[in-house]
C-alpha cells in the first residue's frame, strides 16, 4: 500500500536545496523580513515586465508569479508540521491543484516536497504532467465517476471516498482483499460554517461527506470500517477563507476522536492516517503572512494533542494560503474617464480573472497597487476611483471608489495577492482570452548587497491564449454542424 511521505525526507530537501524552513517573522529570503522582500521583488517585476513587453499595448494584461514566494511557503508549511511531530512521523502536504492549476507550479511545489490534492481527471492528469509520483497524490470529490475511481486504483493513488454509494462502488473495484491505493471516508463533523457560506463545507447541511451527527450516521462509519479491513484514512476539510483556525481545529479533533473509536472497535491500529484538509486563510488585507502555518500547527498540537503524537500518518490539503500571496495581475489602464464626478481606469482584468471580487466584493476585496506607465509606483494624492474591467456589464469592477493617485491613459494597476484562484480559473465571458502568467526571480545584486535589487529573470508559465484558440474551444472545426441538422443531411 502507498504511504505518505515522512518528515524526515523533508530534511533531506532542505539539505539538499538550501531551504530556509523558518516560518513567520524568522524567515528571511535576500536577507530581507520575507514580507518586505515580496513588495521589494513586486516592484522590480512590474517594472522589468513592462521593460521587456510582456505587459503593453499589444499584451494589456499579464499575470505574475514570485517564484522565491512560492518556495519560501512550501518551506514554512514543512516546518510547521515538523516541529509539531515526531521525527519519522509520515507527512503529506498534498497542495490542492484546484487553487492555481498551472502544470509548472506544480512541478515547482513537488521539488519543494509538496505533492497534489486533484479533485477531477483534468487535475489528475495536470499532476501526472507535473511528473508528481502516485504515492504524492490525494483524490477527492464528491462526484467521482467509476472510470476515474478505476484509473486512480490502478495508479495506486489514494482516495477519498465522500459517501456510502461511493464506497459501494470501491468494493466492487477492489473487492475484500488488500489494493495498491490507500482508501479513506470522508466525514463532515458539522461543526458550523465561516464567515462566507460557500466555503464552508462542515455545516449541517454540506454536501460534502458523511454528515456525522445525522441520525445512525456514526454507527455506520464505524461498521463500514470494521467490514472493510483495507479501510486505513479518515478525511476532514471544514472550509477555507473566512473559517477562524479554532473552528478548523475543533473539526481535525472530531475526527481524531472518531479514528481512535474506529480503532478500538477493531481491536488494532486499522486507521493508520488522517487527513485534516487545509483552509488556512489568507489575509488580503496588507503585505503580511497572517496566519501562518506554525500558528496553525501550534493550535492543533494544543487541541489535538494525539493527531501529532506520532501515532497517525497526516496529509494536508492546504491550496490558496501557498499561493496566493504570490501572485500579482499586471493590468494596463486602457482609458481614463469620469462619471457622476468619479474617475474611472478601465482596464484589461475584471470578471476573467477576479470572477469571485467582481461578483462578491465584499467577501473577496483585492488590494490594487497604482504603477506609472514605465512601472513604477505611482506618486500622487489618492483619489477615490474606481478601478473598471474590459467585461460588458456595469458590476464589472475589481475595486469601486478606491482611494489610489489618479490613473492615467497608460498607467498600470497591480491586483495583488491572486496567485491563487484568480487569473487560473477563468471566467469566459465575453470570450476575453486567458492571460498569459509568468514565473520570475530576482538575481542578486552585483554589489552583493542584501536588498533585491539585479536583474530580473521570467520564465513563462502559460503563454497568453489566442483568438484562434477560443474559436476552436467553441466549436469552430464544426461551424456547419447544425447547418447539416437543420437540412436533414
Amino acid at each position: 500500500m502507498a504511504s505518505v511521505q515522512h518528515n524526515s525526507r523533508n530534511t533531506d530537501h532542505d539539505a539538499r536545496h538550501g531551504a530556509d524552513t523558518r516560518t513567520g517573522a524568522d524567515a528571511r529570503t535576500d536577507g530581507t523580513d520575507p514580507r518586505t522582500g515580496a513588495a521589494a521583488r513586486r516592484d522590480l517585476a512590474v517594472r522589468a515586465a513592462v521593460a521587456q513587453g510582456l505587459v503593453s499595448e499589444a499584451e494589456p494584461v499579464v499575470a505574475l508569479l514570485d517564484v522565491a514566494g512560492i518556495r519560501l511557503s512550501a518551506a514554512a508549511l514543512r516546518a510547521a508540521f515538523d516541529e509539531v511531530t515526531p521525527p519519522g512521523t509520515p507527512v503529506l502536504h498534498a497542495f490542492a491543484v484546484k487553487a492555481t492549476a498551472l502544470v509548472p507550479v506544480l512541478r515547482l511545489l513537488d521539488e519543494e516536497g509538496i505533492g497534489a490534492e486533484v479533485a477531477s481527471p483534468g487535475e489528475l492528469a495536470l499532476a501526472r504532467a507535473a511528473g508528481i509520483r502516485a504515492e504524492r497524490i490525494v483524490l477527492d470529490s464528491p462526484a467521482k465517476t467509476t472510470a476515474e475511481l478505476r484509473e486512480a486504483i490502478a495508479l495506486g493513488i489514494a482516495v477519498n471516498a465522500d459517501n456510502p454509494q461511493e464506497l459501494d462502488r470501491i468494493d466492487a473495484l477492489v473487492g475484500r482483499g488488500p489494493a495498491a491505493s490507500p482508501f479513506g471516508l470522508r466525514v463532515n463533523p458539522q461543526i458550523g460554517g465561516g464567515a462566507i457560506g460557500a466555503l464552508s463545507t462542515a455545516t449541517a447541511t454540506s454536501k460534502f461527506g458523511v454528515a456525522l451527527r445525522d441520525e445512525g450516521a456514526r454507527a455506520w462509519v464505524v461498521r463500514a470500517y470494521l467490514d472493510r479491513p483495507w479501510l486505513s484514512r479518515l478525511h476532514t476539510h471544514s472550509g477555507s477563507q473566512g473559517l477562524p483556525l479554532e473552528l478548523m481545529a475543533r473539526g481535525v479533533r472530531e475526527v481524531h476522536g472518531l479514528a481512535e473509536e474506529i480503532n478500538a472497535a477493531a481491536g488494532r491500529r486499522q486507521i493508520d492516517t488522517i487527513d485534516i484538509g487545509g483552509g488556512l486563510p489568507v489575509n488580503f488585507a496588507s503585505d503580511e503572512v497572517t496566519p501562518t502555518y506554525a500558528e496553525y500547527a501550534r493550535l492543533l498540537k494544543d487541541t489535538v494533542p494525539g493527531l501529532l503524537d506520532g501515532r497517525y500518518g497526516l496529509v494536508t490539503e492546504f491550496g490558496r494560503s501557498l499561493l496566493a500571496k504570490h501572485g500579482t495581475v499586471l493590468a494596463r489602464v486602457e482609458y481614463a474617464k469620469s462619471a457622476g464626478g468619479r474617475p474611472i481606469a478601465v482596464t484589461h482584468a475584471g470578471s476573467q480573472i477576479a470572477t469571485r471580487t467582481v461578483y462578491n466584493p465584499a467577501s473577496w476585496p483585492l488590494r490594487i497597487a497604482a504603477y506609472d506607465a514605465e512601472g513604477r509606483p505611482k506618486p500622487g494624492p489618492d483619489v477615490a476611483q474606481d478601478i473598471a474591467g474590459p467585461a460588458c456589464f456595469a458590476g464589472d469592477l475589481l475595486a469601486e471608489n478606491r482611494p489610489l493617485p489618479l490613473l492615467e491613459q497608460g498607467d498600470l494597476v497591480a491586483a495583488l495577492d491572486t496567485g491563487a484562484y484568480y487569473f487560473t480559473n477563468h471566467y469566459a465571458y465575453n470570450s476575453l482570452v486567458r492571460p498569459g502568467v509568468q514565473g520570475f526571480t530576482v538575481l542578486p545584486r552585483d554589489d552583493g548587497g542584501a536588498e533585491p535589487g539585479g536583474a530580473v529573470r521570467f520564465m513563462t508559465v502559460r503563454a497568453p491564449q489566442t483568438a484562434d484558440e477560443i474559436v476552436v474551444e467553441s466549436g469552430g472545426a464544426y461551424a456547419d454542424a447544425l447547418l447539416q441538422g437543420a437540412s436533414g443531411t
